[in-house]
């Protein structure tokens, strides 16, 4: 099956080949967002599919004392919208645009169609869904597992793995991601996320900068994150 060059990893248009991918972004009608742009709404029971096709959003939630969980950042590729779509439930996160986006729309019906007609667009959702349970559940243990500097660090990690671009100094990540952005993507507070950042940045294993992270170190960081307090390697 073919690929998508410019798809975000896990996303859906990555596991699609270019006939079924054309099908896709066919249907619909195309939309496009500001930075800062509410693109979907927690709760609301609009029941309408945006495919990503170029930008970054971030996916969040709000509790009922108003503090913010963020779930993760969506980048092309993306499917935004799907589980409401295919369930009929409620919004369960709102989407906000990082930078400028543009999307295709399709309705529930359209969406519902296009996975009838098309059964490996069908199984390419499946997996997205899946490769999401998947860092859901390892965020989780890592919560569990590894005390704020290491979590951290797992975080830049991925966030390289899945968003990063290799250049001559190591692997930028170039997206928009505030120090209140990785607090509430790791459970953590804003400050002893900072700590933990100007630790990274004072052993020169990272460089942050207004929309972008520069991790020099990579192995560094890996070694680091899988680490024990006691400076042991975990198995």
């Amino acid at each position: 099956m073919g690929g998508h060059d410019d798809a975000a990893e896990g996303a859906l248009l990555a596991y699609l080949a270019d006939s079924d991918r054309e099908y896709l972004l066919s249907r619909g009608v195309r939309r496009r967002f500001r930075a800062n742009d509410l693109v979907l709404m927690e709760g609301d029971p609009s029941d309408h599919v945006h495919v990503l096709v170029s930008g970054w959003v971030r996916v969040s939630a709000m509790f009922e004392d108003g503090r913010e969980v963020l779930f993760g950042l969506r980048g092309p590729g993306e499917v935004l919208g799907d589980i409401a779509a295919v369930t009929g439930w409620p919004r369960t996160a709102s989407v906000r645009a990082i930078e400028p986006c543009l999307v295709r729309q399709l309705t529930r019906a359209q969406f519902l169609a296009v996975l009838r007609a098309r059964p490996e667009i069908a199984l390419a959702t499946i997996k997205t869904v899946a490769v999401r349970l998947r860092h859901a559940e390892s965020a989780r243990v890592d919560s569990a597992a590894l005390d704020v500097s290491r979590r951290v660090a797992v975080h830049l990690l991925r966030l390289a793995e899945e968003h990063g671009r290799a250049v001559p100094e190591g692997i930028v990540i170039e997206v928009s991601l505030s120090q209140a952005d990785i607090a509430a993507q790791i459970g953590a507070a804003r400050r002893t996320v900072a700590r933990a950042l100007a630790m990274l940045r004072g052993r020169e294993i990272i460089e942050t900068g207004r929309r972008r992270i520069l991790v020099r170190k990579p192995r560094v960081l890996r070694a680091f994150a899988h680490s024990e307090p006691n400076g042991t390697q975990r198995p």
